[in-house]
């Protein structure tokens, strides 16, 4: 039964842990970017763009960009928020707040047991056992590092992110100068840019219709938001993050991607196969198998460290809202929302189950009802932030320190993208299910919300945007 009744805001029983420190958060941003999603799944963008793919990546990297810049200033103008997905609560009230909050919570609720599952298989190849114990193993350690503390999951993902940015670049410097020709042994191979097709093969719209695949590869420096309500100065670091993502973007994905179609000709990429591993044979690194497997090992644990610690976080305010069960606010005496981490061990578990015990096209269902999720929420996010600065100017506040850039613009083309990307999906036959599937855990959701929530006075528990502001 959901509270009716909640709290508008934490109280000291409630408050989290404020243990996270800058390194802790510098480096979840730069892990929260960076998955298997570069190592592997980029060979399906390559494939579809032919080299002109790091151009689908910079138009995915400005979206990304300009979410983050709202969220930065919404971050500055309400600094008692303590997830970004309250925002669309602040903004568009309870009903964005639920939905959002809980389609948030189910697509990285679903990231746990398929990253769990990506690791066992990889580890099945080292260990004689099948993938659903070691995924159950898998599960269990990371159970117990998010129920040690917030300062534990920030210590493993520091680490994890770290072994995956020295990846990335020395990678970086080693493709490099290959393709500059310093250690390529007949020179500078950019012509593999233009020689098998022509830098655009598939056409130019070819590398637009490659945004929405590599949307989700590149979605979780929002991340950072939700880790920030656990150190000293939230908004501060949201603000910092927000502004640095761009770099990190270009670095990350842009430039080694650049690299890649730079040093091999990219129809020797085969899908599903890490093109990092590729081009690492094709430069004659020794053990290059062996190396990217261990990295894309970190990265799928990384990724479902971050995906655990998100979905209880998310849980955890939900639950102080009045929007899940009120058992799942309690925290344990290193301020950890044990029921909320639990919930998401149970959902892990059964989803690993699932996948590898009963029938395939039940997980795989699963999977495709969050395909598109993410975006429904960016697109709230940016409804919310545009609302936000109405009422601001309305009530003649000063614009907060940091600002979206060209309001109301670039807000409404940021919407405007993402709902191309939307309907890119619906007409793209790979990524039609995800869609349609989307929509309906979408409409679950809102359906909820209208039968949970039937009653409820709208003016209980949503944010006094304008007195926050002041705050």
């Amino acid at each position: 039964m959901i509270n009716q009744t909640p709290s508008a805001s934490p109280d000291a029983v409630n408050q989290l842990s404020r243990s996270l420190k800058g390194r802790h958060l510098a480096m979840i941003s730069i892990g929260g970017i960076i998955g298997a999603g570069l190592f592997v799944s980029s060979s399906t963008s390559i494939l579809a763009a032919g080299p002109a793919c790091f151009l689908s990546y910079a138009i995915t990297g400005l979206l990304i960009l300009l979410v983050m810049r709202m969220l930065g200033e919404m971050s500055t103008a309400l600094p008692g928020v303590r997830s970004f997905t309250e925002f669309a609560r602040a903004g568009l009230g309870n009903g964005a707040g639920f939905v959002v909050g809980w389609l948030y919570w189910y697509f990285w609720v679903l990231v746990v047991p398929v990253e769990a599952i990506a690791g066992a298989k990889i580890l099945s190849l080292w260990i004689s056992l099948p993938p659903l114990p070691i995924g159950l193993g898998l599960m269990a350690v990371m159970t117990g590092v998010n129920l040690m503390s917030a300062r534990s999951y920030a210590e493993f993902e520091f680490w994890f992110a770290s072994v995956k940015v020295a990846a990335i670049l020395a990678f970086i410097g080693i493709a490099g100068s290959f393709a500059f020709g310093w250690t390529a042994p007949h020179g500078a191979t950019f012509g593999n840019l233009v020689d098998y097709g022509g830098f655009t093969p598939h056409g130019w719209v070819a590398v637009l219709a490659a945004v929405p695949t590599v949307f989700f590869a590149m979605t979780g420096a929002e991340i950072t938001t939700i880790a920030a309500a656990e150190s000293a100065q939230p908004e501060r670091a949201v603000a910092r993050m927000s502004s640095a993502v761009i770099g990190r973007i270009l670095v990350f994905y842009v430039l080694s991607l650049f690299l890649i179609v730079s040093v091999v000709p990219w129809n020797t990429v085969r899908s599903g196969e890490s093109p990092f591993t590729l081009a690492l044979n094709a430069m004659h690194v020794p053990w290059a198998g062996a190396i990217m497997t261990v990295i894309i090992l970190t990265a799928v644990l990384s990724c479902m460290n971050s995906a655990f610690y998100v979905s209880s976080r998310v849980l955890f305010i939900l639950a102080d809202r009045g929007d899940a069960p009120r058992w799942l606010v309690r925290l344990n005496r290193r301020r950890v929302p044990v029921g909320s981490v639990l919930m998401g061990a149970v959902a892990g578990i059964l989803g690993i189950v699932a996948a590898t015990e009963a029938r395939q096209a039940v997980f795989d269902f699963l999977v495709s009802s969050s395909g598109a999720l993410i975006v429904f929420v960016y697109m709230a996010i940016a409804a919310a932030q545009i609302a936000l600065r109405r009422r601001r100017e309305r009530a003649g506040e000063a614009h907060p320190a940091v600002a979206m850039w060209l309001f109301p613009w670039l807000s409404y083309a940021a919407i405007a993208a993402m709902a191309a990307v939307l309907i890119a999906m619906a007409f793209t036959p790979a990524l039609r299910q995800d869609f349609q599937a989307s929509c309906l855990t979408l409409a679950v959701a809102v359906a909820a919300y209208l039968v949970l929530r039937r009653g409820r006075s709208t003016a209980v528990d949503a944010p006094n945007t304008l007195s926050s502001e002041k705050n």
